[in-house]
């Protein structure tokens, strides 16, 4: 028998609900709803749930049917999920989740691209799909240091050398673009191609050389920078002071992400048109019984440190595929002064969060994209 990756103990659960019912809650200021941060009254009615209705036993019993497995890589531990493809020839892929997500919001996705035919697909567009959790998110351990092999180079070693994919695709948004871009760039003889939601920036470039719409694109990243962009400036800069108060108050933590599963999603401001609340607690809850909120600020801070490869050229064929609410728009022109962009998609609906929000949209041109490069 498998044993569980995750068995959270009675004490635990007892703790969590205790300090849920006994929250210190702040004086409430005259700010309508959340328009200086994360709204009181969602806040107050999602913690009165995890305290007292949510289920958690159920959900990690879910998380524990998962096809979860450990690898040793170089002494370093990663949890990931496999989907073995329905077809003989189901090429392997990568996919790598960002923040603040765990591997829970890409299974719908892994799922899709494994198993076709049960959506109505061909299963001649199958994947093998194995989906780690990043380094310090919940159930794969930190790096030891910061110098650390890079999370790219461990997703190489996990896929060749350990399950023995001589080729493989890569699919990710937020911090899981930076890492299949990285990933493409130091071994492009074993990547067929990548599929991101978001691409890095130039290193260099004569301004002078700016089309209106690229100019644009960046006029609007600054703008998104001045108006939502404290919390990576926190967690760029002073992440451990931050922890404390996040990995000690469950209310705090849950206000911490509720508030970017709101801004950044397409929902139109109503949360529970996108997310159920089980949902959202679940991927709390996961930050909260793993003690792991602190040590996913750690992609942020080794970045801002200058510990992170920069992405300077990606050549292998790379698709980028924009959603409407995510965080940042680039035009086609600003993708391919860094990559060998084949494939630029805008999509009709859905966010930042778009394996959850809209995973069938996402599947089918993850299959597009990379049914030429089998």
């Amino acid at each position: 028998m498998t044993p569980p990756v995750i068995a959270v103990p009675d004490a635990d659960l007892d703790d969590l609900r205790s300090r849920l019912r006994r929250t210190r809650w702040p004086d409430p200021w005259p700010a309508p709803g959340w328009s200086a941060g994360t709204d009181p009254a969602a806040l107050r009615r999602l913690t009165a749930y995890w305290a007292d209705g949510y289920d958690w036993r159920t959900h990690e019993a879910a998380l524990n049917a998962l096809p979860s497995r450990f690898a040793d890589i170089g002494g370093t531990p990663v949890h990931y999920l496999r989907f073995d493809g329905e077809h003989p020839d189901a090429l392997p892929i990568i996919l790598t989740h960002g923040w603040p997500s765990t591997v829970l919001e890409l299974v719908d996705l892994a799922r899709r691209l494994s198993a076709p035919s049960r959506y109505g697909g061909d299963p001649t567009d199958a994947f093998t799909v194995i989906v780690p959790s990043l380094p310090g998110f919940a159930f794969s351990p930190q790096r030891p240091s910061l110098e650390a092999e890079q999370t790219h180079e461990l997703w190489h070693r996990l896929m060749h050398d350990e399950l023995g994919f001589a080729r493989y695709a890569a699919h990710g948004g937020d911090l899981g673009a930076g890492i299949s871009a990285r990933l493409a760039e130091a071994h492009p003889e074993a990547l067929v191609g990548i599929h991101v939601l978001a691409v890095a920036a130039p290193t260099a470039y004569d301004p002078a050389s700016l089309t209106p719409q690229e100019q644009a694109h960046l006029d609007s990243v600054t703008a998104w920078s001045i108006e939502e962009g404290g919390y990576q400036h926190q967690q760029s800069t002073r992440p451990i002071t931050l922890s404390y108060g996040l990995a000690d108050s469950p209310t705090g933590l849950l206000a911490w992400i509720v508030e970017k599963y709101r801004a950044w999603s397409d929902c139109g401001g109503d949360l529970s048109s996108r997310f159920s609340d089980d949902f959202v607690l679940t991927q709390a809850s996961l930050y909260w019984f793993t003690n792991t909120i602190g040590t996913s600020f750690r992609p942020y801070y080794e970045y801002d440190q200058g510990l992170t490869r920069r992405v300077e050229k990606v050549d292998v064929p790379t698709a980028l595929a924009l959603f409407p609410a995510d965080l940042a728009h680039p035009p086609r022109t600003w993708a391919e002064r860094t990559y060998n962009l084949t494939r630029y998609t805008a999509m009709p609906r859905g966010g930042h969060f778009a394996a959850h929000e809209e995973p069938a949209l996402l599947a089918d041109d993850l299959k597009d994209f990379f049914r030429p490069l089998r």
